[in-house]
């Protein structure tokens, strides 16, 4: 008996400096996944948890969000000034969803990002788009200065869509995209995607839609 406890009591130490070293990994693992600046998760890392979400919640939101004047923030104030507004932004998204425990929030661009939102009660999503707005456009005091930037925000409902590939992650972001833009054309604020079918669609150029970055044609200003 002694000789076990001698041999366990050598081991201890072994087995809990792989744990440690392991958790470290994991540690180490999640952070790359994360976008420094926001500290959301990266485009990849956000996609993956979304679409889980997706495939075991009846009711989730999808949301696109592009902010209105950043860049005339960073031209006139300096890069250092559009870091923070990216920060708060990140804050921002941390906060409007602290009590949407299945939830899951990305940077996917520049001043572009999404989340993923599992609703019990799909008629509390004005409630969560106008809580994000509002905080997302929050005057920012930055080195003596009141950064303001707008925000377009659009957003699809898994529910609202038929079965099949209409409720996959990317249709979803689809939808999403083309109310942001919509949005964005009116002077920011939020939106709701309507249904499938219920109303025309945005044209598709180069594979994207029309007006985004990458396009050679389109309406005008590019979300």
């Amino acid at each position: 008996m002694s000789h076990t406890l001698t041999a366990l009591s050598a081991a201890l130490p072994l087995a809990s400096g792989w744990a440690v070293h392991g958790l470290r990994m994991h540690r180490r693992y999640e952070n790359a996944r994360r976008d420094p600046l926001s500290n959301l998760w990266t485009r990849d890392a956000f996609e993956e948890q979304a679409t889980r979400l997706l495939t075991r919640h009846p009711h989730v939101a999808v949301l696109l969000v592009d902010l209105d004047g950043f860049k005339a923030v960073n031209d006139t104030h300096g890069h250092a000034a559009g870091d923070a507004v990216i920060r708060a932004t990140g804050a921002s998204f941390t906060d409007a969803l602290s009590g949407h425990r299945r939830s899951v929030a990305g940077r996917i661009g520049g001043d572009e990002f999404a989340a993923a939102v599992a609703l019990p009660d799909p008629a509390a999503l004005p409630w969560l788009l106008g809580g994000l707005h509002g905080e997302i456009t929050a005057p920012l005091r930055h080195d003596g200065h009141d950064l303001m930037v707008g925000a377009s925000v659009g957003a699809a409902l898994s529910s609202d869509a038929p079965e099949g590939s209409a409720r996959e992650l990317s249709a979803l972001l689809r939808r999403a995209d083309e109310r942001m833009y919509r949005t964005k054309q009116k002077g920011g604020g939020w939106s709701i995607a309507p249904a499938p079918g219920s109303g025309p669609g945005l044209r598709t150029v180069n594979g994207r839609r029309e007006g985004r970055p990458g396009t050679t044609s389109g309406t005008g200003a590019a979300a």
